[in-house]
């Protein structure tokens, strides 16, 4: 069997936000999105984001590398928590992992 590897997010974490994720979109009128934001990296500098994730069997530092890790990275995780998730950008510009709400099918939005 592979090694799992999730770098520098904490399943533990992870699962107290989607908690609260759910909580609130339980709680709230229905904004139309499909993700909800629960982190967000404040960043989308490649190198910024291979630091704060801990990537660092990254082997190039390129958009479509990373694009491809962070695929793959939140496959993973998707998968450990049982919940649908994705990174993508924020309104801001930063890198964010949201939650899928819905059944979106599992994407990056990660633009160079």
């Amino acid at each position: 069997m592979e090694d799992v590897k999730i770098y520098g997010l904490c399943l533990e974490r992870l699962k107290y936000q989607i908690d609260l994720a759910k909580e609130k979109l339980n709680n709230d009128e229905p904004s139309g999105s499909e993700r909800y934001l629960l982190e967000s990296y404040h960043t989308s500098d490649i190198d910024d984001i291979i630091d704060i994730l801990e990537l660092y069997d990254l082997e190039g530092h390129t958009s479509s590398l990373l694009k491809e890790k962070l695929e793959e990275l939140s496959y993973t995780i998707s998968i450990l928590i049982g919940e649908k998730m994705t990174f993508g950008l924020t309104d801001e510009g930063h890198l964010g992992l949201y939650l899928l709400a819905h059944d979106e099918a599992l994407t990056v939005v990660f633009n160079s």
